[in-house]
């Protein structure tokens, strides 16, 4: 693994948001960032190991299919795991409050 070129989250984020710039790659996203939360209010509800085994399968599942086949991009996750979940919802954060697009052209300013 090659080293790791960020070393904080916050030059990390505008990274991230670039390498999310397809629109249906974000959608997919979206969608197993959804999946996860209802699958941790189920767990919450009624815990089972099904449930507990479903939220990585359904976040990375979607994620994964609109990194390979959208966005044509490696998923940042296997080179930043924390930072990676932790953007996740944050850029789903950006995305239910309307400021994704801003963000991402303010990212892409940044990153370059």
């Amino acid at each position: 693994m090659s080293e790791r070129k960020y070393k904080t989250f916050k030059d990390f984020y505008p990274y991230y948001l670039t390498e999310h710039s397809d629109k249906t790659c974000r959608i997919l996203h979206y969608l197993g960032t959804t999946g996860l939360i209802v699958l941790l209010v189920k767990f919450i509800l009624e815990p089972s190991v099904l449930n507990f085994f479903l939220m990585p399968l359904c976040g990375y599942f979607f994620a994964w299919i609109g990194h390979f086949f959208f966005e044509k991009n490696k998923p940042a996750t296997f080179q930043y795991p924390g930072f990676s979940l932790l953007s996740d919802f944050l850029m789903y954060f950006h995305f239910l409050t309307g400021q994704i697009d801003t963000k991402l052209e303010e990212a892409k300013t940044k990153i370059g």
